[in-house]
């Protein structure tokens, strides 16, 4: 019997990933997740992200320490406001100012240190272009690009061992997320979304990813999960 593939998946504690680490256990790898901690002002998905890789067996989680404060540019990682009830249909016109300069690309770099030393060809990205909230390293054509980087730029790589990045959800819309997870066992009551959670861990229901987690979830026909902070 052949062992099984093995592959690293970015779990960030959100809904996304969540779905994306299922999928990977359902395709038969062999999955170490990598969450990191870099500063977010909603560090709170860090408990979340640990608390779904223990119930879904993950045997490998590593939690990278990184600090993207230092650069700031971010409502995530700098004293800015996080945009509140905007208008669902229009969140992916404009880069917002929840996007954090080089988030990915600085997260794919972890993960492909991460697949070289552990011997996997393949990274598994929660990654969308449908209902995502314009941020530019979700798009396919970088996804692709980058995979051609990594490819030129690892020992693996250059030695034939091909890189695959894995992007299951990049062409689904939140409800055919929701819907494919909970086809899989997904329990979302582990996982937070909200860019501005209360101290206590409820999400605010009004930031961009609430407001796309929450039509999300009533396009699906569910009710989420999660606990909401109360209206003050």
């Amino acid at each position: 019997m052949s062992a099984a593939r093995k592959a690293v998946v970015l779990l960030s504690g959100g809904l996304d990933s969540t779905t994306t680490l299922a999928i990977a256990f359902r395709d038969g790898y062999e999955v170490s997740a990598i969450t990191f901690r870099y500063g977010q002002r909603h560090e709170i998905e860090v408990n979340a992200a640990r608390q779904i890789a223990q119930r879904m067996g993950v045997t490998h989680h590593v939690i990278a320490e990184i600090d993207l404060r230092v650069f700031g540019g971010s409502a995530l990682t700098s004293a800015i406001a996080v945009p509140k009830d905007r208008p669902a249909q229009g969140l992916a016109q404009d880069i917002p100012i929840t996007y954090v300069p080089a988030r990915n690309t600085i997260f794919l770099s972890f993960a492909l240190a991460q697949a070289e030393v552990s011997g996997s060809n393949d990274i598994f990205i929660g990654v969308n272009a449908l209902d995502y909230s314009g941020y530019p390293d979700c798009r396919p054509d970088y996804i692709e690009a980058y995979q051609r980087m990594a490819n030129l730029a690892t020992k693996a790589g250059v030695e034939g061992h091909r890189l695959t990045i894995h992007t299951p959800l990049i062409d689904l819309t939140k409800a055919e997320t929701i819907q494919l997870g909970l086809a899989l066992g997904v329990d979302y009551a582990l996982t937070i979304s909200c860019y501005d959670p209360s101290p206590a861990g409820e999400a605010c229901g009004h930031c961009d990813s609430c407001i796309l987690r929450l039509k999300g979830f009533a396009e699906a026909g569910r009710r989420d999960p999660i606990r909401y902070r109360a209206p003050a």
